[in-house]
């Protein structure tokens, strides 16, 4: 008798296979999340440097209260404005990953930022 199909072996062998992919392809696909939280945190801060100039434009002064003139990513949580004698800074985090970013205009620089205007993350 002739009978077609796969034996126990060849499917025990797929089944290894599709596992050592998967293995490879989990912590890359986690990795990429994290850096797409990091880059909308990046985004907000971008935003918030633009609405406190145009904010800035308009009344000469800038402020920690922008109301509905700015508004943050979903899951980014923040921004914590602080002002100081010519400037600002702020700092967000996001809800999943424990890093948080930080920017700053003026001369008292927010660690992990170090350029005026150009957010960092740790």
């Amino acid at each position: 008798m002739n009978r077609k199909g796969f034996t126990l072996i060849e499917l025990l062998i797929v089944v290894v296979i599709i596992g050592i992919l998967a293995a490879i392809a989990i912590p890359k696909f986690a990795n990429t999340k994290e850096k797409a939280y990091l880059a909308s945190m990046k985004s907000d801060l971008r935003n918030l440097v633009t609405a406190e100039e145009a904010y800035f434009a308009d009344s000469v002064k800038y402020t920690t209260n922008l109301g509905t003139a700015f508004s943050t990513t979903s899951g980014v949580v923040g921004p914590t404005i602080a002002l100081s004698a010519d400037g600002w800074t702020a700092r967000v985090s996001h809800t999943t990953t424990p890093k948080t970013c930080a920017i700053y205009v003026g001369s008292t620089a927010l660690a992990p930022a170090n350029k005026e205007g150009e957010p960092k993350c740790q």
